[in-house]
């Protein structure tokens, strides 16, 4: 039986960014298909009944091949043969899976690195013999080898073709099924992607909004707050932020309520643009600012692949959002505004504005909700990045058993957390606030995150730095070239995992 899975397409181009990325296609079937230019076989000492049986049509020209280049058929390892002797396909590759067990990192992985050997414009179909991986091995083969294929090119003269990847397992039904949830996932991680690529003067405050607002014909109620609201509610520290620029701040409350229990709420950072304000960035790096609202399209593409599977689960996301500009009317270095928590802060810096529009949305998540957790997600701080790199995320809590459950799940998705300390509490004093937004010393990644914890209450939270993960310079594993959509996996998993009603 043919299963043809089409949805992802017609979804990124419907509810993300209009005609911003492409994506694949897949079939599952019980047949290798013969028509395509390339064929994928894997092997390894044990598994590898399929190579054999392609290897003795081309008379041993597969195998010459692997001991020409030395292929042990370790994991991740690759061998391409072209215009093999006696076959259809222009191509084959040989991919190497080792002997340990494949589990879901590794084999997403390994469907990125595919998709990687195979991204040549002149490849269009794709026949992939995986009829001795289980439906849910092969399902994270196509996950990974989507993941890696999208492609943002919507300034590109030259477009994207898709290629159409034909999957033999052993039972289409059963893949089918089990790609079903990862393709809801994908629609949520590309929608977080196109946000995260789109240029700053095409996602502002406003236009992120809108597109928070296609959400709706999932069943996800969407509220936005203007300037005027965000002050009647004192949420000055996010109205702050917004003030310099034209169209100021928004708040934007994305509600998947599909569950009796209480919500599990996602506060999301979304500076659309990111000059430093009056402390204006002087490098190079101000060019990578338009994901400084990476957070928010995160806790944005969650709400939505949730959304997608219909998850039993009650989610609200609140996300800050503004373009911290350099204005007349920008706040300056020295101000102090007064939160809705009702704590005042000193502006010492007006570059340290994340924190500022994360405080008002948690605040607001916490007395409108009432949520049993809440996970804030931001592209925060520069020390994060010093500290632990583009591989790990940054994860603050007081909470132990919220940082096992969200490290676990990050461990499953190939987004890893590492857990920071917070701290240094006293750099944060102000001789006239409550509060100043920078430390005084101390490590500014834990700095920041024990100012973010003056104003959780006694809700369980927990946050998660991403500076870093946003954007990737080069392709690797299942990860493309730009947003990568970091955080939609993770929260996703771990809300599945933890919230989900059986």
């Amino acid at each position: 039986m043919k299963a043809t899975l089409t949805k992802l397409s017609s979804i990124v181009m419907a509810l993300a960014m209009s005609h911003a990325a492409t994506a694949e296609t897949f079939t599952f079937t019980s047949n290798v298909d013969e028509k395509s230019d390339t064929l994928v076989l894997f092997k390894n000492d044990s598994n590898s009944s399929e190579f054999k049986t392609f290897d003795a049509k081309t008379s041993g020209q597969l195998s010459r091949a692997l001991k020409a280049n030395q292929f042990d058929g370790t994991y991740n390892t690759f061998v391409e043969v072209l215009a093999p002797n006696q076959l259809s396909y222009e191509r084959v590759l040989i991919v190497g899976i080792g002997e340990d067990i494949l589990d879901r990192p590794k084999l997403t992985k390994l469907g990125g690195n595919i998709a990687g050997k195979l991204n040549s414009k002149y490849i269009t179909n794709v026949s992939v013999a995986a009829e001795n991986f289980d439906a849910s091995q092969a399902s994270f083969l196509a996950h990974g080898i989507n993941l890696r294929a999208y492609n943002f090119d919507k300034y590109k003269q030259e477009k994207n073709k898709e290629k159409a990847y034909t999957f033999d397992v052993a039972d289409s039904s059963a893949t089918q099924a089990a790609y079903a949830t990862l393709e809801d996932i994908q629609s949520g991680i590309f929608l977080a992607r196109d946000l995260t690529n789109e240029v700053p003067s095409e996602l502002t405050p406003v236009d992120f909004a809108e597109q928070a607002k296609k959400l709706k014909k999932l069943g996800v109620k969407v509220k936005v707050l203007g300037p005027k609201e965000i002050k009647k509610l004192g949420m000055n520290a996010l109205e702050g932020v917004g003030r310099g620029s034209k169209d100021g701040a928004r708040l934007i409350v994305a509600h998947y309520d599909n569950s009796d229990s209480a919500p599990i709420a996602i506060a999301g950072k979304g500076i659309t643009f990111d000059s430093g304000g009056y402390n204006i960035k002087t490098s190079e790096h101000i060019v990578r600012m338009k994901s400084d609202m990476a957070g928010a399209a995160a806790a944005l593409g969650t709400v939505k692949a949730l959304a997608e599977m219909k998850a039993k689960v009650n989610v609200v996301a609140v996300m800050g959002m503004a373009a911290n500009m350099v204005s007349d009317t920008s706040q300056a270095p020295g101000d102090v505004i007064r939160t809705a928590e009702g704590l005042s802060v000193e502006i010492t810096n007006t570059d340290a504005e994340g924190r500022l529009v994360l405080i008002d949305a948690m605040w607001y998540a916490r007395e409108k909700f009432a949520p049993s957790v809440m996970v804030d997600i931001a592209t925060l701080t520069g020390g994060k990045y010093r500290a632990l790199g583009t591989e790990l995320g940054g994860l603050f809590s007081a909470d132990d058993a919220l940082v096992q459950e969200l490290t676990d799940a990050s461990n499953l998705v190939n987004e890893p957390l590492w857990r920071l300390p917070l701290g240094y509490k006293d750099k944060l004093k102000s001789p006239i606030a409550d509060l100043r937004n920078t430390g005084t010393g101390g490590p500014s990644a834990t700095t920041a995150a024990t100012f973010l914890q003056q104003f959780t209450g006694d809700t369980r939270w927990a946050h998660i730095d991403m500076a870093g993960n946003a954007l990737v310079a080069t392709a690797k594993d299942e990860l493309a070239v730009g947003g990568t959509g970091y955080g939609v996996r993770l929260l996703t998993e771990w809300i599945l995992n933890q919230h989900q009603t059986k």
